[in-house]
């Protein structure tokens, strides 16, 4: 008689998009595991830009494999083409992904990990440690014993900090408290509508959260400030007309006209220093009156709970040292990342990987087809198999897998070629004020709630 024990499981951290891609590979190579999530649903974090159309069409937003699962239980894949918000990847996919009978016993909702290290070892101690499981403690009180730690757990829950030295504003916390900022992309024109309309809001940030959120704000009675770090909004304006991407361009095109018409007050320059109850203070002494704050300056990985495992990570952007020169946004775009799997994630901790928006740091030029080649490799490299982990195939074009596309009646369709740029789903246009203001639903992102090249 076998008096063995079971084979310990591979923890996954974080029931988002790329963490249930890792949970189907799991299945796949028919490895143990279990998937932990600190909210109460899959997606969360998703839920929380339920309201934000992707850039990219439902062809790029699911994994192969995991659609393969699905597709065992007669589910029925959405249309290619069409550009999801946030809410139709968490109803269309996530959600029947996380209920298939191979992952939903394995998945639990509501426990957020507080720590990894190994049993019995602390950092420092060597001889052995590659032998030793990890162990997860987790908010509930319990621990886990694991044979590997899969962290896909993002980025979305740590936004940088409005203060432009990277640290928080001299305020920013009391202003926090006090409700009067609100991070990434919030529904400024949907659920959050009376916390917006008609007050004086600063949004701070360059990026196509910030721009989206612009044009979101001008269909409202609001004053607007837009808060810039650069010397002028030129980058954030892009292309124009001249764009190879329309929509990009489009919205680029937009927010100068509402800038050129008086209805966003643009103050460049602007290192947020302090807060105060009346609005925000820069650096050099100039103050912007603002009721309500957006903060759209992006995210950062937080790398707390793996304090006691031996990480080697970049010391610019928090990624592994080897995957940062890859994934660098002074250097690179999203399309133009090269394909790089298990070996560019590796970390001296043996069976310890981050993937997913995580694995990228504070670069904002991740993609969820990217995330998805990632789990794939590291889960292969788990299951033994290193000729495929290292058979790395993902093939983005040069600018990208986000699509130009048009809202029609209601139909988000793509309409151009694959593109890298932060497109967002257009409609048709209203008039507002003799301004022609065209987008119904706010610009895109990676469904792990990061900027895509943004």
């Amino acid at each position: 008689m076998s008096t063995s024990s079971p084979p310990l499981p591979v923890v996954v951290i974080g029931a988002g998009p790329v963490g249930l891609a890792a949970a189907a590979h799991l299945v796949h190579q028919g490895l143990s595991f279990v998937v932990l999530e600190a909210g109460d649903r899959v997606g969360a974090s998703v839920a929380d830009w339920a309201h934000v159309r992707l850039f990219s069409p439902w062809r790029f937003n699911t994994d192969p494999t995991a659609r393969a699962l699905l597709e065992s239980e007669n589910w029925t894949a959405p249309d290619p083409d069409l550009l999801p918000t946030g809410g139709d990847l968490i109803t269309g996919y996530l959600a029947p992904l996380a209920a298939h009978p191979a992952i939903a016993p394995h998945l639990r909702l509501g426990v957020a990990v507080t720590a990894i290290t190994r049993q019995g070892f602390d950092k420092v101690r060597t001889a052995g440690r590659e032998r030793a499981p990890f162990l997860v403690r987790l908010s509930d009180g319990t621990e886990l014993l694991a044979s590997a730690v899969i962290d896909a757990s993002g980025t979305w829950r740590c936004p940088n900090p409005l203060g432009g030295n990277g640290i928080a504003a001299h305020g920013e916390l009391e202003a926090r408290a006090a409700g009067r900022v609100f991070d990434g992309m919030p529904d400024v024109a949907g659920t959050l509508r009376a916390r917006f309309a008609g007050r004086i809001v600063a949004v701070v940030g360059a990026g196509h959260s910030a721009t989206g959120t612009l044009l979101a704000l001008a269909g409202l009675s609001t004053t607007v400030h837009w808060l810039l770090r650069a010397p002028n909004p030129d980058r954030a304006y892009g292309g124009g007309a001249a764009d190879a991407l329309p929509a990009r361009g489009a919205i680029g095109s937009q927010v100068r006209a509402l800038v050129e018409a008086g209805r966003v007050t643009v103050h460049t320059g602007f290192l947020v220093h302090e807060v105060t109850d009346e609005g925000l203070v820069s650096a050099d002494g100039r103050k912007v009156e603002a009721e309500v704050i957006v903060n759209a300056t992006g995210a950062r990985p937080d790398h707390a709970a793996a304090a006691e495992l031996r990480l080697d990570l970049d010391p610019i952007l928090g990624s592994t040292r080897t995957l940062a020169p890859l994934i660098d946004p002074n250097l690179h775009s999203c399309g133009t990342v090269p394909p790089h799997g298990v070996d560019e994630l590796t970390h001296p901790e043996a069976g310890f990987y981050a993937i997913g928006a995580k694995s990228y740091g504070r670069a904002p030029t991740f993609l969820l087809a990217t995330g998805y080649e990632q789990a794939r490799s590291v889960v292969a490299a788990l299951a033994g198999d290193w000729d495929a982990a290292r058979d790395v195939r993902l093939e983005l074009p040069e600018t990208g897998v986000c699509s130009s596309a048009v809202v029609v009646d209601g139909d988000a369709r793509v309409t151009g070629d694959a593109c890298c740029g932060s497109v967002p789903a257009l409609a048709a246009s209203n008039v507002a004020g003799g301004l022609t203001i065209l987008p119904l639903v706010q610009v895109g992102a990676t469904a792990e709630g990061g900027g895509c090249c943004g």
